[in-house]
Parts: structure tokens; sequence; C-alpha cells
């Protein structure tokens, strides 16, 4: 299995952006989305320097998988990936709420906070990464 964790950050750090950009032009459920998909990519890019290859989506799982093999992360970044991990599915499908679209229930404080606990994600993935190497 080829080691490509670096291809994993570089595109955790390019979701964070966009998640930057859509809450700069009030996209607060995309900048949401995005924030996930930047912690994915982030636990993902992990796995894969462990030397581990794993499909699936939830962050509370991808971490699992991490701490099986004795990397555990701090307990701010556990907080943030339970709290990321609840806008895969409601930032994106209207058919979550009984009425109206994602973009009618995220605000601003959402998608700061979850841009907040994506950028923490991805810099405690970054440092372990770097210190080994």
């Amino acid at each position: 299995m080829p080691r490509r964790f670096s291809d994993w950050l570089r595109q955790a750090r390019r979701n964070l952006l966009s998640a930057e950009i859509n809450a700069q032009h009030g996209l607060y459920e995309e900048a949401c989305y995005e924030s996930y998909q930047a912690a994915e990519k982030a636990l993902k890019a992990l796995l894969q320097w462990l030397g581990i290859e794993r499909r699936g989506h939830s962050l509370v799982f991808l971490m699992r998988e991490a701490e099986a093999r004795g990397t555990r992360a701090p307990d701010s970044v556990r907080r943030c990936l339970f709290a990321l991990d609840k806008h895969y599915i409601p930032s994106r499908y209207p058919d979550v709420y009984d009425e109206g679209a994602p973009a009618d229930y995220y605000t601003e404080d959402d998608a700061r906070s979850c841009i907040q606990c994506a950028r923490e994600v991805l810099e405690w993935v970054e440092k372990l990464v770097k210190q080994s190497m």
C-alpha cells in the first residue's frame, strides 16, 4: 500500500480553506461540511501514516482506529471530532429537517466553531506526522 498521507493532508488543508471562504460568504452549512471534510481527511492522513487503509466517514470511528494503534488525541481534539461528526449529513440534506434546508439552520457561530475544530484536528495531525519525519 503506498503511503499517501501527504496527499490526504494537502487536501485537508484545501477543505479548511474552502470552509473559511464559504463562511466569509455566508454559506455556513457549507463551511461546516468542509470543516468536517478537513477533519476526515486529516484523520485519514494519520491512518495512512500509521500504515492503515481505512474507508468510512465517521470521525469518531476513524479516531478509534488510530487509538487502537496507540495514537490518542488530546481531549480537545476528541471533543472536536464528536462535534464535527454531527455535520456530515445535516449540513447537506434538506430531508434531515421537518422543513427548510440546511441553509436555514446554520449560523455564523456554527461555521466559526467548526472551522476552529477542523483547524485544531489538522494541526494536531500535522504536528504528529512532522515529529516523526
